[in-house]
């Protein structure tokens, strides 16, 4: 079962924007390009890459037509940060497609910025008709990354991610639990919308609670696992439920301080789901 559970770890969204196929078109220069388009919009990602690891120079141009509308040295934490395609399986070139239903396609330039698995962010392009320019957002997706799910078929994308702030949060990273977030982005905004779709929450909160007795089994005590699920369970309105069995199921304790570590692993999560808006 542990396997099953690592196994699901390197298929996890950050899997996805770190080890998916990407794109990438070597020209006679030391320069490499990730391109995109939807209509007459084209975007490009333009990089140098002078050694392994290395990011510099990385520009985006987008095209309407045969205009260049922007042209523009991306911003960078560090040397270190990757452009990427898409953090789908299934794209493999630079997303450029209508979030918002308005009929005018937004670009998303998506980053890793290396280490073992964290972190990513994206920065969204949005064109204003009035200026005549793109208005640039960026969105911080942690170790979580993301998916497109078109989630309600309504032919708008959402963006499909975990609540990263649950890293460490409780445990080591690998042993940790997230639970579901799902994003839109309206008018150049993005609106967390996860409590919309209680079916794909019970669907999280389940698999969760299926980690959690697998991985406990293996001797982990599963309070990463536990903290998500009882926060999944808040999203769907069933805090009390939820308690219940995590109480039920976290037994823990020490030699020393007896019942005094399971004490102090539920006043911690109380304090934190407080903290990142679950409870109230």
């Amino acid at each position: 079962m542990l396997n099953n559970f690592r196994a699901l770890l390197s298929q996890s969204l950050i899997g996805l924007a770190v080890f998916s196929q990407i794109a990438i078109f070597a020209q006679p220069s030391s320069a490499e390009t990730l391109t995109g388009q939807l209509g007459n919009i084209r975007a490009e990602i333009s990089y140098d890459k002078p050694e392994e690891y290395q990011y510099k120079n990385v520009r985006l141009q987008i095209r309407r037509g045969d205009k260049i509308v922007l042209d523009k040295k991306l911003p960078q934490e560090s040397e270190y940060d990757r452009p990427v395609g898409g953090f789908n399986n299934q794209e493999s070139k630079l997303p450029v497609l209508d979030l918002d239903g308005n009929k005018e396609p937004e670009v998303v330039a998506d980053f890793f910025t290396g280490g073992a698995h964290c972190c990513t962010y994206s920065l969204i392009y949005r064109y204003d008709s009035k200026s005549e320019k793109y208005t640039q957002m960026r969105h911080e997706w942690g170790n979580a990354g993301y998916r497109f799910n078109d989630v309600d078929k309504d032919g708008l994308m959402e963006f499909e991610s975990r609540d990263d702030r649950f890293a460490y949060a409780f445990t080591a990273y690998a042993a940790s639990g997230y639970p579901l977030q799902i994003w839109q982005y309206r008018q150049g905004k993005m609106v967390d919308v996860t409590r919309r779709y209680p079916k794909l929450i019970y669907n999280h909160a389940t698999e969760l609670w299926k980690t959690y007795t697998e991985i406990q089994q293996q001797g982990d005590d599963g309070r990463g696992f536990l903290a998500a699920y009882l926060a999944d369970k808040y999203l769907l309105g069933q805090g009390e439920d939820g308690w219940k069995r995590v109480r039920e199921a976290y037994t823990k304790s020490d030699a020393s301080g007896g019942l005094r570590q399971r004490a102090q692993y539920f006043a911690d999560l109380r304090k934190f789901l407080r903290k990142t808006g679950y409870m109230k």
